[in-house]
């Protein structure tokens, strides 16, 4: 039997974190929930603490903090709040990893503490990796550290380069459902309500991820976290459509072969292979029929409609700060389309006029991408609040 694994998970109430959860559940021979994060839905964070135990749970909310810490009295866990809270959970409980699923770029500096804190890190939350790749790859070299993909595509090209030896690549085809829109005229988008744009075809996530999908933007993020996570530069990702959702991810290699992953929807998947990577064990999740398939589907994307994906490759190209400004507009414009103060396409717009306002720093700071945020922010409510 394999010795049990302790897991810290940040954004524990989200999407991931919740499916993450469901991974452990099935293997409690192999996983101890250590410590358990969220921004602010404690009402679900409460009956996670009840079910694992963890010794600390983080709140960023600290109103939120401050509430639980009184429906929680009858147990052992503690309770601790803000930037503050979140660092202490990654970094100083005893687990041997950390699920970084928390949305946004909150999740910068308790990665950092956890990449510090010599723990490897199974990484969800690719604002991280988009906006401080350049601080956060080197850094886990340096303490000894896996980084181990999360999101389905980059899992699927992780996988498909183990045992590469010293093969090189010759492209990254990373692939996207298309979201709900595909075919659709850049007239038509226009009329997209944020209810149209939270029905996603193939994946359950969160409202924010759910509508960059819609916008194509999550694909240009992911272009740029491929760049980070598997050194390769924004000319040898390519984004090919696949509706079902079947062929994850491919590498290609410099003899022409084409190693792909293939896996139903679900990403308790992915989840599980980077908590229990370099192996595969049995998954909550079912196996693919290939009874029932009939045919895969291929395609390339619209990039005249669904401008955010050569916005992302601009900024990855560009790189520096650029990545920041291409996230960090993209996560106000996000914001504002769903409380219904710009339209769908002005996502585009926004990130489009903040990149070409922006002076590119090379090396960005921690503090400079976190200000880079507060700037965006601040130029976005002028141009467009």
């Amino acid at each position: 039997m394999s010795q049990i694994k302790n897991v810290a998970v940040l954004g524990s109430t989200g999407s991931i974190g919740t499916q993450t959860l469901d991974v452990v559940r099935m293997h409690p021979e192999r996983f101890r929930i250590t410590a358990l994060g969220c921004g602010q839905r404690t009402d679900i964070l409460e009956k996670q603490i009840r079910e694992f135990h963890p010794q600390i749970a983080a709140v960023y909310d600290v109103a939120a903090a401050d509430d639980l810490k009184i429906r929680i009295t009858d147990t052992d866990t503690e309770v601790v709040s803000g930037m503050e809270g979140l660092i202490r959970m990654c970094g100083e409980t005893p687990s041997d990893i950390v699920v970084t699923a928390i949305v946004g770029m909150i999740g910068i500096r308790p990665t950092i503490a956890a990449i510090e804190a010599g723990k490897d890190i199974a990484l969800a939350n690719k604002e991280t990796c988009v906006t401080a790749g350049h601080i956060i790859i080197p850094m886990a070299e340096k303490y000894g550290c896996h980084i181990l993909p999360v999101d389905s595509e980059h899992s699927a090209i992780f996988q498909a380069l183990q045992g590469r030896a010293d093969s090189r690549i010759r492209k990254i085809l990373l692939t996207a459902s298309g979201g709900p829109f595909r075919g659709m005229t850049r007239e038509m988008l226009k009329a997209v309500t944020p209810a149209m744009a939270l029905a996603h075809p193939t994946w359950n996530m969160g409202p924010k991820i759910t509508i960059d999908s819609a916008t194509m933007v999550n694909k240009g993020l992911e272009v740029i976290e491929a760049c980070r996570l598997f050194d390769v530069n924004p000319d040898q990702v390519e984004v090919v459509i696949q509706p079902q959702s079947i062929i994850h991810s491919a590498v290609e290699y410099e003899d022409g072969s084409v190693i792909a992953q293939m896996a139903v929807s679900d990403m308790r998947i992915p989840i599980q292979y980077a908590l229990t990577w370099p192996d595969h064990i049995p998954s909550p999740a079912a196996g693919l029929d290939f009874r029932k398939m009939t045919a895969i589907e291929i395609g390339t994307p619209d990039n005249e409609t669904f401008s955010g994906l050569p916005l992302a490759y601009a900024a990855a190209r560009e790189g520096g700060s650029m990545t920041g400004v291409f996230n960090a507009a993209n996560e106000w414009a996000n914001a504002a389309f769903r409380s219904g103060r710009i339209t769908f396409t002005q996502i585009y717009d926004v990130i489009a006029e903040m990149m070409d306002m922006h002076q590119v720093i090379r090396q960005p700071s921690v503090e400079e991408i976190l200000s880079l945020q507060d700037e965006i922010n601040r130029l976005c409510e002028e141009r467009y609040g």
